[in-house]
């Protein structure tokens, strides 16, 4: 987790904390370089990584699932064998956050 991410991810903490009947998959990616059997190694790392951070905020293990995605979902043109910038790598190192689940109280 980079101290960049921290702000992001903290957020995601308060949201959980505010709306506890909701479930989330932190879905990890990476860029393009490496092999693919790396990067997806990595990828769950990361995506585990914040589950980890989460659970230690207080949330329940059982409303996160950690997916790593490797580089199946590049966001730009950086596909293995393109030459890319740095920044342009970074796009596509990343962890997204999708609601899975949200349960409706009934009055």
């Amino acid at each position: 987790i980079t101290p960049e991410s921290m702000g992001e991810i903290n957020g995601i903490v308060k949201i959980l904390q505010e709306n506890p009947t909701l479930k989330f998959e932190l879905g990890s990616h990476t860029d393009a370089r490496g092999n693919d059997e790396y990067n997806l190694k990595l990828s769950q790392k990361r995506a585990d990584a914040v589950v980890e951070y989460l659970i230690q905020k207080g949330i329940s293990a059982e409303r996160l699932i950690a997916q790593g995605y490797g580089e199946t979902q590049i966001i730009n043109r950086c596909v293995n064998g393109v030459d890319c910038s740095e920044e342009e790598h970074q796009q596509n190192r990343r962890t997204t956050f999708k609601v899975l689940d949200e349960k409706v109280e009934e009055k």
